[in-house]
């Protein structure tokens, strides 16, 4: 017994050192790489600036376009993967677009959206449009890609010419899909989902109490998505001189799956007008040659070109000498305590900002642009309380709805003067998600029972347990607490009775054109009108724009300056991309060491391939 006992106690003692011995190797490691990070940063200016002019400004970027980019150390962890790190900002990529079209020394415009996703259908159209107008102003655009998808062949749609490898892949999917039902893998399991959900249009626990979509969830989808499918095949049609018709046709007979060799839908397209025609890569690389000269600077035969990155840098910052500020706050994602990260409205982070600007005695007005679906119900009050500070220090609050402002979006815009909305804005969805699953049936089929002693009425119970009579009418009032409260913030922000704001609110959501004439928003318009209007609305002469964003730490700032040196294209860095496996190796070491409400509208996301 002793040698067995001893044994094990080696054994211990064996796995503890090699255990430590691994974490020290790898944390040596990881600050190997990191200290190659810092030197590199701090010796790398980046390339030499070029001369644009006879250049082809080639606009493609990688990641995704969004209100307002957040670079958050936590980006490690997803290298390698195909989550989108990378991000562009709107008003970024709008603004080189407008630069561009008044350039004289700029020949011409490539533009390929093959690698980017977007924020949501709204921030799409608004590219699109950007895209046009640059083709308006008489500005030469050329789109070339070996794979086309909805949001891709809409902005390519806006250039002068499209072209496509002959092997290529041209899908336009449309929007909508199909969402997973599971009442009967539920109930196969013996798991009940009791449903406390308040708004007979809150349908973001319908997957796991029904077999299939309610009427009520049809019937608003179908309102939300077909006036957003409507206006990206107008955009399609026009820019290609066609029917929207002719969109709705290819859309429903030429799908791909593949990625590549969609032959029949190529030959369609261009017999179509849909593309103009087909070239491989070296042929399209000699008809840019042909058309805008050969670039004696390279090594290799192509042309004269400069990325959008290396074209920003020389864009004229706008300036003001005005001390007025208007502040212009992002809530961006899912509204959750903490701080602000990609895809999460971090409230803690969101109140940071309000603070500081409310503090600032420059700033006049706030716009306070919201692009979320919602989330918690304290975070959505956290944000809310800190907006009315602002407000009774005198300091008006503009809201500028991006592609959706539903649920806890709306929860937030409360406290505003005044509510902007762009046109396929998704709102509303005025209501509470609560669900609780509990075991009971699972317990008692496999032989578990439960006792005990507690000293209060409810104090033994948990989800292993049936929700009994008194439980149910306290979870009921929960919701119907929360519902109450939210429909009054409403009705007094939107100076409407709470019958009237209750007859709309049902959890149901709302384009924003419909919203505007039931009194939910104020006036449809882009953040650039919001932001024109708080200066108006403020009495301002003159005025800078303050955006207001998550800081950077030290080891943030040094990662995310490298990240913009160390290539002309967004790109991820070889040095970092090999991290990822180290990160992951660490965390694995490292672990070896040591019922909500929601006011939430899940179903307000459409999904863009």
């Amino acid at each position: 017994m002793n040698t067995l006992k001893s044994f094990f106690s080696w054994i211990g003692r064996f796995l503890a050192k090699t255990r430590a011995v691994m974490l020290n190797f790898g944390t040596a490691i990881i600050l190997i790489f990191f200290v190659i990070i810092i030197i590199r940063a701090l010796t790398s200016f980046g390339p030499d600036i070029k001369d644009p002019k006879g250049r082809v400004l080639l606009i493609n970027p990688k990641g995704t376009v969004v209100d307002q980019e957040v670079f958050n150390y936590d980006f490690l962890i997803n290298l390698g993967t195909n989550f989108p790190v990378d991000q562009i900002q709107t008003r970024d990529l709008i603004k080189l677009i407008r630069a561009v079209a008044e350039d004289v020394d700029i020949p011409a415009v490539f533009i390929d959206f093959s690698s980017t996703d977007f924020a949501g259908p709204t921030t799409a159209i608004n590219i699109a449009k950007e895209l046009k107008a640059l083709r308006d102003s008489g500005k030469r655009v050329i789109a070339f890609n070996d794979r086309l998808s909805t949001t891709s062949y809409l902005m390519a749609s806006q250039a002068s010419e499209v072209w496509i490898h002959p092997v290529g892949s041209i899908s336009i999917r449309g929007l909508g899909g199909m969402r997973s039902y599971k009442k009967d893998l539920y109930d196969n399991l013996k798991i009940n989902i009791t449903n406390y959900s308040q708004g007979d249009f809150k349908s973001a626990i319908e997957p796991n109490t029904r077999t299939d979509m309610s009427e009520n969830d049809r019937m608003q989808r179908e309102a939300l998505l077909n006036p957003i499918w409507n206006e990206i095949k107008f955009l399609m049609a026009e820019g290609r001189g066609i029917k929207s018709d002719d969109i709705q046709s290819f859309a429903d007979n030429y799908i791909g799956f593949f990625g590549e060799a969609e032959i029949g839908n190529i030959a369609y397209a261009e017999s179509n007008n849909i593309i103009d025609g087909t070239k491989s890569f070296p042929e399209f690389r000699q008809y840019m040659i042909q058309e805008f000269g050969l670039n004696e600077e390279a090594e290799t035969e192509t042309y004269k070109t400069i990325s959008f990155i290396e074209y920003a840098k020389q864009i004229d910052k706008d300036f003001s000498n005005s001390d007025n500020q208007i502040a212009v706050i992002t809530a961006e994602g899912a509204i959750m305590k903490g701080d602000i990260s990609q895809g999460v409205a971090g409230a803690n982070g969101i109140v940071k900002q309000i603070r500081s600007a409310h503090e600032n005695k420059n700033t006049k007005a706030i716009v306070f642009r919201i692009n979320s679906p919602g989330g918690s119900v304290i975070a959505s009050e956290m944000i809310r309380d800190e907006l009315f500070v602002a407000k009774r220090k005198g300091i008006n609050v503009i809201v500028s709805m991006g592609d959706y402002a539903a649920s806890g979006g709306v929860y937030i815009s409360t406290p505003a003067d005044y509510i902007f909305a762009e046109p396929t804005t998704i709102t509303g969805s005025i209501g509470v998600a609560i669900a609780i699953p509990t075991l009971e049936n699972a317990m008692d089929y496999i032989g578990v029972n439960f006792d005990g002693v507690v000293t209060s009425k409810h104090g033994g119970w948990d989800p292993t347990k049936a929700i009994h009579d008194d439980l149910d009418k306290i979870f009921s009032s929960w919701g119907a607490d929360i519902y109450g409260r939210f429909i009054d913030f409403v009705a007094e922000s939107r100076s409407q009775s709470y019958e009237k704001i209750k007859e709309i609110a049902g959890g149901r959501v709302w384009i924003a054109t419909s919203a505007k004439k039931l009194g939910l928003i104020d006036e449809i318009g882009g953040i650039d009108d919001a932001i024109t209007y708080a200066a108006n609305m403020a009495e301002l002469e003159g005025y800078k724009i303050k955006y207001y964003f998550k800081e950077l730490s030290a080891e943030e700032m040094i990662i995310k300056r490298l990240i913009e040196n160390s290539d002309s294209s967004p790109d991820k860095p070889k040095v970092l991309l090999a991290l990822n496996g180290l990160v992951r190796l660490y965390e694995t070491l490292t672990s070896i060491q040591e019922p909500k409400a929601l006011l939430t509208c899940k179903d307000c996301l459409v999904d863009l391939d």
